[in-house]
């Protein structure tokens, strides 16, 4: 079986030193990954971050590494093309926004002067303002203010079912001290809007160490919960090893 994993945290470079990530380690991928590699006929492509934790190398992972949301979705796209999988868990945090342009305090002053930032003239300014986009360069610390526009990433969970028409999709929705019943109300609109085979609903609130309690939906609207990282990897191998696992 052709397994693909992402895991991890992508990170958007502001400058050559600097950049905007998360907090996301890539432990329970690595849970994941060392579950179903014990299996001889698993082969798995591991797509994570240079700062990931990731499961110990062997004959049947493949390790690929990436850092901004935009090589994600190259790799993820060079690799669905190369070949078909069974599986993809797609438990990577990825990026909601990459950093667009900056602005020091001298060119934020010239730039409201040139186009006074109100609601109506937003859209605008924020053109006028691509001509200082994020390049490689250092910014410089000089300034006492920077400001950075973020723009939408893409997502990239909607593109798989395009990728990999067959393949059994796992997705995650994480959400930050919610009701359960709201956790579970917005992972079920996020299966259904990306046409994946099951999301795993967390929150962040119930997240600490090897502690990780979090409910998988099916797409029939069957749930089951995990409430460690170790149960979850279980979980997962389950549904993609025994198709009747939810029946």
């Amino acid at each position: 079986m052709n397994i693909l994993i992402t895991a991890g945290g992508t990170s958007e470079k502001i400058d050559q030193v600097r950049s905007i990530t998360n907090h996301s380690t890539g432990r329970l991928g690595k849970n994941i990954a060392e579950a179903l590699c014990k299996y001889p006929s698993m082969t798995i492509d591991y797509v994570t971050t240079p700062t990931a934790v990731t499961p110990e190398s062997r004959e049947n992972i493949h390790f690929h590494f990436i850092e901004s949301t935009q090589d994600l979705f190259d790799t993820l796209k060079h690799l669905t093309t190369e070949k078909n999988y069974d599986g993809i868990i797609h438990s990577m945090a990825v990026s909601d926004f990459t950093p667009a342009f900056s602005l020091s305090e001298e060119q934020l002053e010239k730039s409201i002067m040139q186009t006074p930032l109100t609601a109506t003239l937003l859209p605008q300014w924020l053109e006028q303002n691509s001509e200082y986009p994020m390049n490689d360069e250092k910014i410089s610390s000089d300034t006492q203010h920077l400001l950075i526009a973020l723009k939408k990433t893409p997502k990239i969970i909607s593109f798989l079912r395009k990728w990999q028409p067959k393949a059994k999709i796992i997705g995650f929705k994480l959400l930050v001290d919610v009701p359960k019943a709201h956790l579970i109300e917005v992972a079920k609109k996020s299966l259904q809007k990306n046409q994946v085979d099951y999301i795993f609903a967390n929150d962040l609130t119930q997240i600490k160490g090897e502690r990780h309690h979090g409910y998988l939906l099916a797409e029939d609207g069957t749930i089951k919960e995990a409430k460690t990282k170790k149960e979850i990897a279980k979980l997962l191998t389950s549904v993609i090893i025994e198709p009747s696992f939810f029946d």
